[in-house]
């Protein structure tokens, strides 16, 4: 049976490529390897964490204690416990009774109630600002023992 015009071009091609890789791999193996010594390959980091090829000068290093290395994230500083969230009235319906509190430190939106005033008698408006004690409620973060300031 004939082969092809497609098939002897596919043929053809292969071959040729077979003789171009043997003559790379020839070509490889003929060149002189030029091998680095062990020192060339060394890297080294100076005081600024950066890679240079040269050793760092042994007149400028510093002891560190281990207990001062910190493979963390830093702790942020703990919150006072003591201290009562403070924030601003961002809305209030006095003939609803209810509004919300916008914390001036995690900017966190409370809801509020009348109910839960320490003084009965305190009036809120937008923009007042109040202390509280925040607590879960089963709705979302709840603002109770509000003091306008």
């Amino acid at each position: 049976m004939a082969e092809t015009f497609s098939k002897r071009e596919r043929r053809k091609k292969k071959i040729e490529r077979r003789r171009e890789k043997e003559f790379r791999r020839d070509e490889r193996r003929q060149m002189p390897v030029k091998q680095k010594s062990l020192e060339e390959m060394m890297a080294y980091v100076d005081e600024n964490g950066n890679l240079s090829d040269t050793p760092p000068d042994p007149k400028n290093a510093y002891k560190v204690a281990a207990e001062d290395i910190v493979i963390d994230i830093p702790k942020a500083l703990p919150d006072d416990p003591d201290a009562t969230p403070t924030g601003v009235v961002s809305y209030f319906d006095p003939s609803k009774g209810y509004g919300f509190i916008v914390n001036d430190q995690t900017h966190e939106r409370l809801f509020v109630h009348v109910n839960s005033f320490a003084e009965p008698t305190t009036e809120l408006s937008i923009g007042d600002k109040v202390s509280y004690t925040p607590i879960r409620s089963p709705r979302g973060m709840q603002a109770t023992t509000v003091v306008k300031i």
